[in-house]
């Protein structure tokens, strides 16, 4: 029954897509949320080979997948001997990180986690039962659990545990990381499902990546697999018109160039090591590395090299297996 169910649920999914604020509901929009390719994948294989690497040289904004609204702290560059440091005063036992793979806020988080080496296990929640959250009162991802205290909200969750990893920096200041950080949550990420949805060929190529990493039994797999790319092929077509976008590609391309201009020849945003703008940008533009709009990125525009460094600072995933 519960399969049957689950076939219904992504079935009046396809038919019924309304606006993109909410794409008819709460079962479509959990249908959105599980195919918004953000980028939860922690020891995925790099997203460019070594050539593409020399190219690639719905109101409020969203900071969790559905949540609204964020607050931003800003943190300045430090050096890795300082951040090992701090790193030393903030050791929690037990980091779960409850995501859906395809979420660009569960990767803002997950670069985080790496990047500061924090071992942390992911639990990968089904998008049409969501069992594995029914112990929560808050009901979208991510979600994380931090020596059993639950934090929620990508940025929320980001500026709480940069914080207790730098107890000093108490002051809310760099006011140029918080635009780009702000910028990648209502810019960036809604350039992305035009894209990775643009045609129905590259809509089936997205909800194949979904499918084959998001925790669906092998019923849900096949199902959504081919309703989803059906939904999301035309409710792309609905994001480009909220969002002003007339050339998809154009508009990723430009994207990409508009961070390249913003680094200003730095190494990244914040200098000389990644700041948390960094992070967040890179998290939400992981996802999409094995796909054709990344691989069409990565041809046509500036923001490889950067990405380059980026994959080498935040390094190896910190995920342990549960």
């Amino acid at each position: 029954m519960r399969r049957v169910n689950g076939v219904a649920l992504l079935s009046r999914a396809v038919v019924c897509m309304g606006s993109s604020t909410a794409v008819g509901g709460a079962t479509q929009q959990r249908l959105v949320q599980a195919a918004m390719l953000s980028t939860c994948s922690n020891s995925n294989p790099l997203w460019f080979t070594r050539r593409l690497g020399d190219h690639f040289g719905l109101s409020k904004p969203s900071v969790s997948c559905g949540a609204g609204g964020h607050v931003c702290f800003s943190s300045n560059a430090t050096s890795l001997a300082q951040e090992v440091h701090a790193q030393d005063k903030f050791l929690p036992k037990d980091v779960e990180l409850y995501q859906y793979e395809a979420c660009p806020f569960c990767n803002k988080v997950r670069a985080f986690l790496d990047y500061y080496k924090i071992p942390y296990k992911v639990m990968e929640v089904n998008p049409i039962s969501k069992k594995e959250i029914k112990w929560s009162d808050y009901k979208k991802v991510p979600i994380l659990k931090v020596d059993g205290e639950q934090m929620v909200d990508s940025s929320d969750i980001i500026d709480k545990l940069f914080q207790r990893i730098n107890p000093e920096n108490n002051v809310v200041n760099g006011e140029e990381e918080n635009k780009w950080r702000g910028w990648v949550d209502n810019h960036l990420v809604h350039v992305l499902s035009p894209n990775i949805y643009r045609t129905a060929s590259e809509a089936l190529e997205s909800f194949d990546y979904i499918t084959s990493h998001g925790n669906f039994s092998l019923y849900e797999r096949i199902v959504a697999k081919y309703t989803g790319a059906a939904a999301m092929y035309f409710v792309s077509k609905k994001l480009k018109k909220k969002h002003n976008i007339t050339d998809e590609r154009a508009a990723l391309y430009e994207a990409a160039e508009t961070w390249v201009d913003a680094l200003k020849g730095r190494q990244f945003l914040g200098g000389s090591n990644p700041n948390l703008a960094d992070l967040a940008a890179f998290g939400v533009l992981r996802p999409i590395r094995h796909l054709k709009s990344g691989k069409d990125m990565a041809e046509n525009t500036r923001i490889g090299e950067w990405y380059t460094r980026m994959e080498s600072s935040v390094g190896e995933s910190a995920r342990i297996n549960a």
